[in-house]
C-alpha cells in the first residue's frame, strides 16, 4: 500500500497541502481575505512541519508563530493580542492549528523517514512520550505527575497533562497512534477557544478570525504532506461564529 493510500485508509478525506491551500483560498477571497490578511499558526516546532507554513505564506505571506511542542498555543492569549496588532489596518487573521503525525515509507502511524538519519523515527516526539506517560497512568503503572515548577521542559509536562483525560479514549481505540493525534486536536481545539474567546476583540474594527484546524500528517520525501480538517470556521471580532465551512465543498482547481 502506498502512503497516499495509507493516509486516506487512516484519516480519510485529508488533503494534500496544495489542495488545502487552493480550497482554503477560495473559501477566504469571499471574505475579503488578501493582501491585509495576516497568517498566523499553532504547529509543532518540529521543522517536518514547516512545508506547511511555506505553502500558506506564498498566499498570506509570513506566519507569526503561535505554538509550541505537539501544536498547542503555548503562547497564549498574550500572543494572540500581539499577532491581532500585527493585522493589516482593515484586515482578518488565519490562524491554522493542530498537532502533528507521521506516516513513513512503510506505511507506519507515528513515525516518518527524516532526512540525513537511517530508517524512521517518532512523529511526534511529544505525542509519542506524552502517550507513554498517559498509558503508564492509565493502567496504573504510575502517578499523575504534579505539575513541575522550573521551565525547562514545562511545555512537555503540560502535553502529557492535557493528553490524559483521554487515556480510556486512546486505551479504547483500534489503532492507538491514530487516535493520540485526534485526542490532541480536541485538547488543542478547546484551548484555541478558550484564547480566541477571551483576546477576539484585540483584532480591530470588522477584521474576522479564521479557525483552520486539523492534524498535520507528515510522508517521507517525494510523498505530499497531508492536512485533515476538523474546524473550518469564521469569527467575528466579538467571537461569534459567522460561518462554518465544509471544505470538501469548496470546488477549486488544485493541481493535485
Amino acid at each position: 500500500m502506498s502512503v497516499d493510500a495509507k493516509v486516506q485508509e487512516v484519516f480519510p478525506g485529508a488533503l494534500s497541502n496544495e489542495a488545502l491551500v487552493s480550497k482554503v483560498k477560495k473559501a477566504l477571497d469571499s471574505h475579503g481575505y488578501g493582501s491585509t490578511s495576516l497568517f498566523a499558526t499553532s504547529l509543532c516546532c518540529d521543522e517536518v512541519n514547516r512545508t506547511l507554513d511555506t505553502d500558506f505564506a506564498k498566499v498570506y505571506g509570513d506566519n507569526f508563530s503561535m505554538g509550541g511542542l505537539a501544536g498547542f498555543p503555548f503562547g497564549g492569549i498574550t500572543s494572540f493580542g500581539a499577532m491581532a496588532h500585527h493585522i493589516p489596518s482593515d484586515g482578518s487573521c488565519l490562524i491554522v492549528y493542530g498537532p502533528h503525525v507521521g506516516i513513513d515509507s512503510e506505511g507506519v502511524v507515528g513515525k516518518v523517514n527524516r532526512r540525513g538519519r537511517p530508517g524512521s523515527g517518532a512523529c511526534c516526539g511529544s505525542a509519542t512520550a506524552a502517550a507513554a506517560y498517559v498509558k503508564s497512568v492509565t493502567c496504573g503503572e504510575c502517578n499523575e505527575a504534579p505539575f513541575p515548577t522550573d521551565p525547562v521542559d514545562a511545555q512537555q509536562s503540560f502535553v502529557g497533562a492535557a493528553l490524559l483525560p483521554y487515556g480510556k479514549r486512546i486505551e479504547d481505540a483500534a489503532d492507538g497512534a491514530v487516535e493520540v493525534p485526534l485526542a490532541l486536536f480536541d485538547a488543542q481545539d478547546e484551548m484555541m477557544m478558550k484564547i480566541v474567546s477571551a483576546a477576539s476583540g484585540e483584532v480591530a474594527g470588522e477584521g474576522k478570525i479564521c479557525l483552520l484546524g486539523g492534524i498535520q500528517i507528515n510522508t517521507p520525501a517525494g510523498t505530499p504532506d497531508y492536512f485533515l480538517v476538523k474546524k473550518f470556521d469564521i469569527m467575528s471580532n466579538k467571537a461569534e461564529l459567522v460561518e462554518s465551512i465544509s471544505v470538501a465543498d469548496v470546488d477549486a482547481t488544485c493541481k493535485c
